[in-house]
């Protein structure tokens, strides 16, 4: 068994499905995983693979032309999910895929297609999560935010603020992953990795306090109804874990 390897970032993983395809070993006698990999097989050659633009770009155009629009869609919000064998479900599904074509996303009968949609959904359920609980705090002229999601979810959630705050300069961090959404005033947003050095630096603008945060604070206590209330009804509607950078909380 071969085990194609990559670093875990979309590119990486549409390179990593480009050279496995291309190795010509068989379907069935290679796996793709991610990086880092904590334990090795007892007989598998490991083969890592390179972020390569030019080919992660061949991968997303055959997605598309090949199979559907949808398909790629699919492809793109299941390796943006935590499985650990996501990787691997992918490529399953692009074999399936452009065996079949466009009815792909029809074929709920097989499991590859399951698999793919369910991890999809996950990222998908996680992101409006995220447009809904994600709290900005103004840093002199840039607003600034923390999450720490499971999944990664900072561009999906991230195209959802560019949409209301065109006009605005602001941050959306993902703490976890080390990346952010970075939005200028009147351009569109983009992705940058941060150092830890950085990171670290821009924890601190939690400390911040604007306008806006009191006013989240004294909107969650003015709207609650002390005969009514039910923690575990709000732990269903939003977990703990979401809580963390949550001003109200």
């Amino acid at each position: 068994m071969t085990v194609f390897t990559c670093e875990d970032t979309f590119e990486a993983m549409m390179t990593c499905v480009y050279d496995a395809w291309a190795s010509r070993l068989g379907h069935d006698n290679l796996r793709l995983q991610l990086e880092p990999v904590w334990q090795q097989g007892l007989f598998c050659d490991y083969v890592h693979v390179d972020e390569d633009f030019s080919k992660a770009a061949k991968v997303v155009r055959a997605i598309q032309r090949k199979i559907s629009y949808e398909a790629y869609r699919q492809v793109f919000l299941a390796a943006m999910s935590f499985d650990p064998d996501r990787l691997d479900a992918i490529y399953r599904f692009l074999v399936l895929g452009f065996a079949n074509g466009p009815k792909l996303t029809q074929m709920l009968f097989r499991p590859e297609v399951v698999w793919i949609f369910e991890l999809s959904r996950k990222t998908n359920t996680e992101a409006n999560y995220f447009r809904e609980f994600t709290r900005f705090t103004q840093v002199g002229q840039v607003y600034v935010a923390h999450i720490e999601p499971k999944c990664n979810v900072t561009a999906i959630s991230a195209a959802h603020f560019a949409d209301r705050m065109p006009s605005e300069y602001w941050m959306m961090i993902d703490d976890n992953r080390r990346i952010a959404a970075v939005h200028p005033k009147d351009q569109s947003f983009y992705i940058a990795r941060l150092t830890q050095e950085e990171l670290e630096q821009l924890r601190r603008t939690e400390e911040e306090e604007d306008i806006y945060t009191d006013l989240w604070r004294e909107f969650f206590e003015s709207i609650a109804i002390e005969a009514r209330r039910n923690s575990e009804c709000q732990r269903n509607n939003m977990p703990i874990w979401y809580r963390k950078h949550a001003t109200e909380f």
